[in-house]
C-alpha cells in the first residue's frame, strides 16, 4: 500500500487555535555547516585508539594472539571464562593460569578499559548512573536499572553524539569519537561485577530474576548505527553463548534516529534484536528541525526500512516518540503517524511514546498528562498497540535524552587517574 502523503494540521490548528512551538536550542548554539544546515557528523574524530582487548576479537582472533605470545590457545578460552563469567579482569584471581607471566598476559589481553569517576543512585538504589572515564580522557555514562524480573542496562556507544538533535542534551558538544566494541561490553561486564557484589538494591522477595544484567538499551551516548561496525561486535559478544556474555539477542534493543542504509544492513545480520526507530515526529516538515538526519532520510524512508527489518527478522519494531509540550504532541501528529505505520500493514509494531525528560537550559518540556493520554489513546483507537514508557533516572539526570558530562563531571574527572 502506497504511504499517506503528508498531511496538513486541521484548520483550527493552522489557525492558531492550537500552539505549535518550532524546535530551538537554549543556552547553547547548534553546530551548523557552510549552508546553515545542523552539522552532521558520521565520522569519528581521529584519536588515540583504544588498547586492544578481548572483546575486540573474535574467538579465532583470540586464540591466534596467544599463540603469538608463545601460549597454548586454551588460554583464551579461560580469559573468556574470567571476564565474561566471573566478571574480573584482576590476575591475582585467575589461579587456574600460570603464576608466571600472569599479569602481563592479563594485562595484554584484558587491558583497563574504564575508570569509573562517579555513581549516582536514585534512593531506592534500583537505578545507578555511571560516569566513565576512557583512556584517553573521553567521558561516557551508562544507567543501569532493575525492574521486576528483569535489569536493564542503557549503554553508550559513542562518546557524544554527531547527530545534533537541538532536544537531546547529548548531542550539544558534538562527536567526540566511536566508543570500541570493548569499550561497549565492559560497560555490562562491570555492571555485572556491581550487582554479583550486592551493589543495585531494591529486589523483591518474589523476583526471582538472574543477579545480572538481562537486558541491554542502545539508547546511552552516541547514535549506534553511526559506529555500525564495533557496535555489531560488541553485540556478537553479547549473545555468544560459548565465547561471550551469552545473553538473548531478544533482549537487546539497537536504536536509531533512522540512518536508513545501516537499518537495512541491520535486517541482514540475522540477529534478532529488537530494532528501535527514535521517529518523534510523523510530517517531515517538523521532523527536518527534530532530527537533523532527516534531511538525508525523510520519514516515509525511515519507516519503510524499519517495516522490512521486520519482515527479515520477525520482530516487532519500536517506534519512541518524546512527547513534547505544543511541538509535536497535537492530536492530528497521532492520527497521522498511526496512518502511516497502518499503511505498511498491522502487527509489525509497537509505539513507545515517551515524556520529555527535562535538560539544563532547555525550555521545552514534557506533554501535559492529558494531552499525552489523548495522545496514546487516538494510537491504540486505530489499531496501533500504544505504551506510554516508564521513565527512570530522571532525578539523576539518567533519563532518555538526559545524558550529557558536565563541568561538574570533566572536573572531577581530571582529578582521576585513568586505570
Amino acid at each position: 500500500m502506497t504511504p499517506p502523503a503528508e498531511q496538513k494540521p486541521p484548520r483550527a490548528e493552522r489557525l492558531g487555535a492550537v500552539r505549535q512551538v518550532r524546535p530551538a536550542t537554549e543556552g547553547w548554539s547548534q553546530k551548523k555547516d557552510a549552508e546553515g544546515r545542523p552539522l552532521l557528523q558520521f565520522a569519528s574524530p581521529k584519536r588515540g585508539k583504544p588498547p586492544v582487548h578481548l572483546a575486540d576479537l573474535n574467538p579465532e582472533e583470540r586464540t591466534a594472539r596467544l599463540k603469538e605470545l608463545g601460549l597454548p590457545g586454551f588460554r583464551a578460552k579461560q580469559l573468556e571464562t574470567h571476564y565474561f563469567t566471573h566478571y574480573t579482569s584482576d590476575p591475582t584471581l585467575m589461579t587456574d593460569l600460570p603464576a608466571a607471566g600472569r599479569e602481563e598476559l592479563v594485562a595484554g589481553l584484558l587491558p583497563p578499559l574504564l575508570t569509573e569517576v562517579r555513581r549516582l543512585e536514585t534512593d531506592r538504589g534500583d537505578t545507578i548512573k555511571f560516569l566513565w572515564k576512557l583512556h584517553d580522557g573521553a567521558l561516557v555514562e551508562s544507567v543501569l536499572m532493575r525492574y521486576p524480573g528483569r535489569i536493564t542496562l542503557c549503554v553508550s556507544s559513542q562518546a557524544g553524539c554527531g547527530m545534533n538533535c537541538p532536544f537531546c542534551a547529548t548531542g550539544q558538544a558534538g562527536l567526540t569519537r566511536n566508543m570500541s566494541a570493548a569499550e561497549i561490553v565492559d560497560q555490562i561486564v562491570r555492571a555485572n561485577r556491581l550487582i554479583a557484589e550486592g551493589g543495585l538494591g531494591g529486589k523483591k522477595r518474589d523476583d526471582h530474576s538472574a543477579d545480572r544484567v538481562s537486558n541491554i538499551v542502545f539508547m546511552g551516548m552516541g547514535e549506534p548505527l553511526a559506529n555500525y561496525a564495533r557496535v555489531m561486535q560488541a553485540v556478537r559478544v553479547m549473545t555468544d553463548k560459548q565465547h561471550g556474555l551469552g545473553m538473548s539477542a531478544r533482549g537487546i534493543t539497537v536504536s536509531t534516529v533512522g540512518l536508513v542504509p545501516a537499518i537495512k544492513k541491520l535486517a541482514a545480520e540475522q540477529i534478532p534484536v529488537t530494532f528501535a526507530l527514535s521517529l518523534h515526529a510523523p510530517d517531515d516538515t517538523l521532523r527536518d528541525e527534530l532530527i537533523p538526519v532527516n534531511s538525508r532520510w525523510k520519514v516515509d524512508e525511515a519507516l519503510d526500512a524499519a517495516r522490512a527489518y521486520f519482515d527479515a527478522t520477525g520482530r516487532r519494531v519500536s517506534i519512541e516518540y518524546a512527547l513534547i509540550k505544543d511541538m509535536n504532541d497535537h492530536g492530528w501528529r497521532a492520527d497521522l503517524l498511526a496512518e502511516k505505520l497502518n499503511a505498511r500493514g498491522r502487527g509489525w509494531v509497537h509505539v513507545n511514546p515517551i515524556p520529555l525528560n527535562p535538560t539544563p537550559g532547555s525550555i521545552w518540556t514534557a506533554s501535559e498528562r492529558d494531552v499525552t493520554n489523548e495522545f496514546v489513546r487516538r494510537l491504540n483507537a486505530a489499531g496501533v498497540p500504544t505504551t506510554l514508557r516508564d521513565t527512570r533516572g530522571k532525578e539523576i539526570d539518567g533519563a532518555c535524552g538526559q545524558l550529557a558530562t558536565t563541568e561538574d563531571d570533566e572536573r572531577a574527572a581530571e582529578a582521576m587517574p585513568v586505570a
